[in-house]
């Protein structure tokens, strides 16, 4: 699963093959979180309270970008990487 985006610990990843709504997901330590794109929701998973508000805002500043790595994705492309968040 290709690696988009890394800051503060946390790794943003986004596969391949996934088949539902427009998606990526989250990592912190041993927690994992899958976030829609367009509603930037929880759709699974868990991270703590302030690396969640910060993938919040991340996605929320980068909307365009994570749609058009997730059509890449569709089309089995290389996905592009997204500046993280400072």
């Amino acid at each position: 699963m290709p690696e988009i985006s890394r800051f503060f610990g946390i790794v943003i990843k986004m596969y391949w093959n996934d088949h539902t709504l427009p998606h990526f997901h989250a990592y912190y330590g041993g927690q994992k979180a899958t976030f829609a794109i367009e509603s930037v929701g929880l759709l699974a998973g868990a991270l703590p309270k302030r690396q969640h508000l910060f993938v919040v805002e991340w996605a929320l500043a980068h909307r365009p970008e994570l749609l058009a790595d997730w059509n890449l994705a569709r089309a089995h492309r290389p996905l592009l990487s997204i500046e993280p968040l400072e």
